[in-house]
């Protein structure tokens, strides 16, 4: 049985995954300038080796993220699903979670286009 209670956990995680793949493409675009700006400089083999370790760890954290995001937008459309049926429709608390839900889903659309 699906609660209110479920239904704010499960927004406020998407949101929260949502805010963390914003800022893991911040920090990719961040360590890609660095890089680009240290092979430009002539940096020293060994220490360019480590910031391009540094980007693709940045790199690799991005699909992660993505897939948690996707099994958490499940989640929320199955407990909104749940609740939705037993005439809980006009709770501000769904209406949040049908507002995350639209956020979520452009955000998916945007990537993929």
């Amino acid at each position: 049985m699906a609660t209110i209670r479920n239904l704010k956990i499960k927004s406020a995680t998407c949101k929260r995954i949502i805010k963390e793949l914003h800022s893991y493409e911040k920090e990719v675009e961040r360590e890609a300038a660095k890089t680009a700006d240290m092979k430009e400089k002539g940096a020293d083999p060994y220490d360019l080796k480590q910031q391009e370790n540094v980007l693709a760890e940045s790199r690799m954290m991005i699909p992660d993220c993505r897939k948690r995001l996707e099994a958490s937008l499940a989640d929320l459309k199955g407990t909104l699903a749940e609740l939705e049926e037993s005439n809980q429709k006009d709770a501000p608390e769904i209406l949040e979670a049908q507002s995350t839900l639209a956020e979520v889903e452009q955000l998916f659309h945007t990537t993929e286009a």
